[in-house]
Formats: structure tokens, C-alpha cells, sequence
């Protein structure tokens, strides 16, 4: 009995000696697989989970969004990850996308985030590819039009073609935190300098339009027609970005130029409001502009937003 300890105790040594090594054997992973998943070995934990039992998150107070200065961390642009690079918002004003919604818990709780701040996954915030640090946002549930009101200070997600990765406590107000993965609509809240929060005039009020789409041009149209001119809408562009000045605008339109060349034909549209949007087309098709669409995102351009340009 007593040699088949010492045998046991001999193989338990072993594979601490082996360290890293044996737990990729372990698991059955590679050495690139195992760094990718721990980040280099900044995380102990590989795979991401749910904190152990089920949390509540209906007492936890809603977040006021309030004026920021953007962090001096993780606004670096472009950045690059897994090989690939990507560009951060100059001005969050004006955004807004819908896309698909994951979430992160355990994994990457108590770890700093991209600003440097600390992740808490009972908080209410959020991980966004390219807007500024920090950002508040407006996020709705598209399938039970819950929402929460989240602030980003971290990057991500990079995988898939996922939009925006929401703290596990803002998951649960959404009310997909069982499933993993929701439909969500993204507004950003950008409030003035030295006034307080308004809550009804923190997210655009444009009509909510099919297919991700917002109009190049604000809509003046009562709420009830709002379903019968929608659906004569043709969605012929695509819109980047959304910028209070215009060199910030032009200097985004002179990247589209440096990564399509002449392939791509952009246009920097005033809006009444005075904000600059840059939008790409127009496309002949709704398979062009889908396929423009991934193009974009791939290159690392964000998630563009299908629009329709209103005279």
C-alpha cells in the first residue's frame, strides 16, 4: 500500500514539474489554444462562466450616466488584437447599432479592464470594439424590451460577430443570462459637460426602423405612420460613424480610402443636429450592402448600421 502512494505522490509531482504543459495535455489543447485562453496566463480560469448560483440583480440601482473624461487607458487607436487591428470612436454622440449581445462573468472578475478599472461582474457594464472609454449605453433586449443602462470601460468581444459583451449582473437585467447570447439594441448616452442627466433626452428619438437601420436624416414623422413609411424605406448605405466635428469625420473617411482605395465611395452627411456622419455607398442591392457590411467589420470599421437617406 505504502508504494503505491509513494507511485501516486511520484505522478502528482510529476505533473506539477510539468506545469503548463501537462494541463494543455490535459485539457487537450495546444499551446496556442492554451495561451489565447488564458491571455498569456493573466486568467486561471480558461472557460468562462456563470458565478455559482443564481444572482439578483433587481436591487442593484440603476446607473446615471454623467460627463467623463475618456480614460487614459484602452482609447488607443487603431489596437490590435489576435493579429487584427481596430479603430476607436472619436465621439460615442449619435451611435446606434443592433447586433447580437454575449455576456462575461467569472473569468475575468477581479481582473483589470482595458481602462484600468477592475471588473466586477456584478456591476452594470460593458465591453464595446471600438467606442470611447468610458461610454454609458442604452441596451435593449430586442426579444422582451428590457433594459439597462451600462457603462464600457473594457474591450471586446473578438470573436464572432458579436457587438457588444455585457458584465453577468447587466446579462441577468436583460434577462438572457440562461441563454448566453440576445438580440440587443445599442444607444449611446453622451451627457453635456456640467448639466445633469436628462433620461428623455439622452437617446435618439428616431422612429425605430427594420432591418438595424436608422435614416441618414432625422424623420419628422407622427409615431403613427411611423410602420408605413418605414416600410418604403430603401436601406442603400452604410453609416460608420457619427462625429460632432468634421475633421474627426474626414479622418475616418481617409482610413476607408487607405483600406478599400478607390473600391469604396464615401460621403460625409451634416445633419441637422450638426453631427457628421459617415456613411459608405450607395449599393445597388441588399446583397451588396450586406456584403460591404462584412467587409467592414472585418477590416475592423466597427459594426456599420444600415440606413436609408431621407430627402
Amino acid at each position: 500500500m505504502r508504494i503505491t502512494n509513494m507511485l501516486f505522490v511520484a505522478s502528482i509531482s510529476l505533473l506539477v514539474l510539468n506545469g503548463c504543459m501537462s494541463t494543455r495535455h490535459v485539457l487537450g489543447q495546444s499551446d496556442a489554444d492554451y495561451e489565447k485562453a488564458s491571455a498569456g496566463g493573466r486568467y486561471s480560469i480558461l472557460q468562462d462562466h456563470a458565478p455559482t448560483g443564481d444572482i439578483k440583480v433587481d436591487h442593484l440601482p440603476d446607473l446615471v450616466p454623467s460627463w467623463e473624461q475618456k480614460s487614459r487607458g484602452g482609447n488607443k487607436s487603431p489596437y490590435e488584437v489576435w493579429g487584427k487591428k481596430y479603430w476607436v470612436m472619436d465621439s460615442a454622440q449619435g451611435y446606434v447599432a443592433e447586433g447580437t449581445a454575449s455576456w462575461y462573468g467569472k473569468k475575468f472578475h477581479g481582473h483589470k479592464t482595458s481602462n484600468g478599472e477592475t471588473y466586477d461582474m456584478y456591476n452594470f457594464s460593458a465591453a464595446h470594439k471600438s467606442l470611447p472609454l468610458p461610454t454609458y449605453l442604452k441596451v435593449t433586449n430586442l426579444d422582451n424590451q428590457r433594459s439597462v443602462i451600462v457603462r464600457v470601460n473594457d474591450r471586446g468581444p473578438f470573436h464572432g460577430d458579436r457587438l457588444i459583451d455585457l458584465s453577468y449582473a447587466a446579462a441577468a437585467r436583460l434577462d438572457y443570462h440562461k441563454k448566453g447570447l440576445a438580440r440587443v439594441r445599442v444607444e449611446a448616452i453622451t451627457p453635456t459637460q456640467g448639466r445633469a442627466y436628462s433620461p428623455e433626452k439622452s437617446v435618439l428619438k428616431t422612429p425605430v426602423l427594420p432591418l438595424e437601420a436608422l435614416p441618414a436624416k432625422a424623420l419628422d414623422i407622427p409615431p403613427s405612420e411611423v410602420s408605413n413609411e418605414s416600410s418604403e424605406l430603401v436601406f442603400s448605405h452604410l453609416q460608420l460613424g457619427a462625429f460632432s466635428a468634421e475633421e474627426s469625420a474626414d479622418r475616418l473617411r481617409k482610413r476607408l480610402f487607405e483600406a478599400f482605395d478607390t473600391s469604396v465611395n464615401v460621403l460625409i452627411n451634416k445633419q441637422d443636429d450638426g453631427l457628421y456622419k459617415v456613411l459608405v455607398g450607395p449599393f445597388d442591392d441588399a446583397s451588396k450592402l450586406v456584403e460591404w457590411q462584412q467587409k467592414l467589420q472585418q477590416e475592423g470599421f466597427g459594426n456599420p448600421v444600415r440606413v436609408a437617406l431621407i430627402p
